[in-house]
């Protein structure tokens, strides 16, 4: 009996440590950035994490003919002038309902935040193109 008991004292101990070698172990290894959550999303869903913009498989800015925007790094998204909502408005008309998602997202990781006034009209194009994904991909 003693010898049962100190087998499973050792295998708890030895698993503690395991535990701890491999926290540690993830805490100091290299890892992708992670993803800030929607607003208002808990982070207990999947379905939250797979409607964010910011959802991505790479945390690569893609740039899309954009490059002056990045003059507008750390800005509120409250603080553009008319004219410099334009800038942002011209690049968003220019560009398919396809990328707008893929653009918001390349804003975000650049640090350029997206004026709010343009807001509703990108959340409604990225809507739209998950919605027509959707019906295409549900059965008819």
């Amino acid at each position: 009996m003693l010898i049962l008991l100190l087998s499973l004292l050792f295998l708890a101990l030895f698993a503690l440590a395991l535990g701890f070698v491999l926290q540690k172990r993830g805490k100091t290894e290299d890892a992708a950035p992670a993803k800030p959550r929607p607003e208002g999303c808990c982070g207990m869903h999947e379905v939250c994490e797979k409607e964010s913009l910011l959802d991505g498989i790479d945390y690569e800015p893609e740039y899309y003919d954009d490059e002056e925007l990045d003059a507008y790094r750390h800005r509120a998204a409250d603080s553009y002038t008319p004219a410099e909502i334009e800038q942002f408005e011209e690049v968003l008309t220019t560009m398919r309902a396809e990328e707008v998602a893929g653009w918001v997202r390349s804003l975000r990781l650049r640090g350029v935040a997206l004026p709010d006034a343009l807001r509703d009209e990108v959340f409604l194009l990225v809507g739209e193109v998950r919605e027509g994904a959707r019906q295409s991909a549900s059965p008819a």
